[in-house]
C-alpha cells in the first residue's frame, strides 16, 4: 500500500470516527461537517482508485 493510500483510508477513518462523535453528543453542526468531509475523502478515494469499505455513516 503507498502513502497515498494509507493516508487517505486513515483520514476516512479518523472522520467516520469523529462523525460518530458528534452525532453521539448530539452536535447536529459538527455532525454535517464531518460528514461532508467523509464525502469528500470518499469522492478523492474513490477518483484514485482506493477501494474503502462501506462507511459507518
Amino acid at each position: 500500500m503507498d502513502a497515498f493510500t494509507a493516508g487517505i483510508l486513515q483520514r476516512i477513518k479518523n472522520t467516520e470516527a469523529d462523525l460518530d462523535r458528534a452525532r453521539e453528543t448530539g452536535d447536529d453542526f459538527l455532525a454535517d461537517v464531518e460528514a461532508a468531509e467523509l464525502e469528500d475523502l470518499q469522492r478523492l478515494a474513490s477518483e484514485h482508485g482506493v477501494e474503502v469499505g462501506a462507511p459507518s455513516a
